[in-house]
């Protein structure tokens, strides 16, 4: 498997990186949030997985190894595939989603677009016992809490409707989506909005 990457980023689109590593670019698929924490031009360090398909060689980068395990570990319940563990791991951070599986807390796991109630009574049953929460709860149900953006809304309300339609929703959707997060927290950063439109793009399904 390949573990990790690192080296300078030489393109980032609304669902991938590509990163060179040896002189050659390999695309790198990703988070909204991981995405907005890299750089064109800037050296980037990602834990990795391959997923290895009859068809394709996908790679999978996280910000961290702790995102990476998760995401395995996901796809260890039956009729969870790499691309709804990674929109798992975009709604939710790590240790919400400990959290949220740990207590059976199916209200937050079907926030998850592509997630309905049986699918979370299936994740909270094969998973609970499989994840070790922190001994605090957490404070936000799946939603990291906003801080301040500085200045251009709406370079940011574009950029993000742009990852979610990457991310396969449609756009009046997704327009809509983000322009009812921005309603209430007009001051979010990009990977918060974009965190919280894809959570209520889950309850809207």
């Amino acid at each position: 498997m390949i573990a990790s990457v690192r080296g300078p980023v030489l393109e980032i689109g609304l669902d991938h990186a590509v990163v060179e590593v040896g002189g050659v670019g390999l695309a790198v698929f990703c988070t909204p949030a991981t995405l907005a924490g890299l750089r064109r031009g800037t050296e980037a360090r990602l834990s990795t997985t391959l997923i290895v398909r009859e068809e394709s060689l996908t790679l999978f980068g996280f910000a961290d190894a702790d995102e990476r395990e998760l995401f395995l570990l996901l796809q260890t319940v039956s009729g969870i595939g790499p691309r709804l563990a990674l929109a798992t791991i975009a709604v939710l951070e790590p240790e919400v989603l400990r959290r949220a599986l740990h207590d059976g807390d199916l209200a937050t796991l079907t926030r998850i677009p592509g997630v309905g109630k049986k699918s979370a009574e299936r994740l909270v049953v094969e998973l609970r016992d499989k994840v070790v929460v922190a001994p605090a709860p957490v404070t936000a149900a799946g939603i990291a809490v906003p801080v301040a953006a500085g200045n251009g809304a709406s370079p940011v309300r574009d950029q993000v409707v742009e990852a979610l339609v990457g991310l396969g929703f449609t756009l009046k959707p997704a327009e809509q989506a983000v322009d009812a997060v921005l309603a209430d927290k007009p001051e979010a950063e990009a990977s918060q909005l974009l965190r919280a439109a894809l959570a209520g793009l889950g309850r809207s399904r």
